[in-house]
């Protein structure tokens, strides 16, 4: 499939880019979606949570009260979880949260979400540009441009992009990232992608 390329005005170029139909347009796979961004959110928990438990409280270990006779539960200390100040009952431990997914899976759902994005027409494909220094004004002008201020939106480029990126650095609903960057998780969550035409190259090799 084709698709016009825009410059930082707004305005088509003229020029077109060829959109590989195995890539951009394939039938979503919406289990192998749904399967990576859960694991890249899962990867991101610190898993430090911890609750004391009765092995965890401090104060005595007396045996307040006879075991029988009271006609009252058992009781063997003040740490049990009974007691108000005692220990929890199965409260959170540390714990690893991460989870392996195959690379090929990892792969289709990526593809799922760029052809997604592109059955909603919410792919641009945008010229290499660049700024002489970073200011977020300049980037605020291609965002009115491609009338993109009122949503939020993610910069695909080839390599590393200094000066754009520092000037984005600042507005909350717009990022820039290389292609090597991108993943599902970061795809689907933008309402628009936008692509520089050396990203699309790049990503097509590493899709292929």
């Amino acid at each position: 499939m084709k698709v016009e390329v825009l410059d930082i005005k707004g305005k088509a170029t003229g020029r077109e880019v060829e959109l590989s139909e195995g890539i951009f347009g394939i039938e979503p796979n919406e289990h192998a979606i749904y399967l990576d961004v859960k694991q890249h959110l899962a990867n991101k928990r610190q898993g430090t949570h911890k609750a004391k438990e009765r092995a965890d409280i401090k104060g005595s270990t007396r045996k307040i009260k006879k075991q029988k006779g009271t006609g009252t539960a058992r009781a063997g200390s003040i740490k049990s979880p009974i007691f108000k100040g005692g220990g929890r009952v199965f409260g959170p431990r540390p714990r690893d949260y991460s989870f392996k997914l195959n690379k090929k899976l990892k792969r289709l759902a990526r593809v799922s979400a760029l052809s997604q994005k592109t059955a909603s027409k919410e792919i641009l494909v945008l010229e290499d540009f660049n700024f002489d220094a970073p200011k977020t004004k300049d980037f605020l002008n291609v965002l009115e441009n491609l009338n993109l201020k009122n949503k939020k939106s993610l910069f695909v480029f080839a390599n590393a992009n200094n000066n754009v990126y520092l000037s984005s650095r600042n507005l909350e609903r717009h990022n820039v990232v290389t292609y090597s960057e991108l993943n599902t998780y970061r795809i689907i969550n933008n309402d628009v992608l936008v692509l520089s035409e050396s990203a699309i190259d790049s990503l097509q090799q590493n899709l292929s």
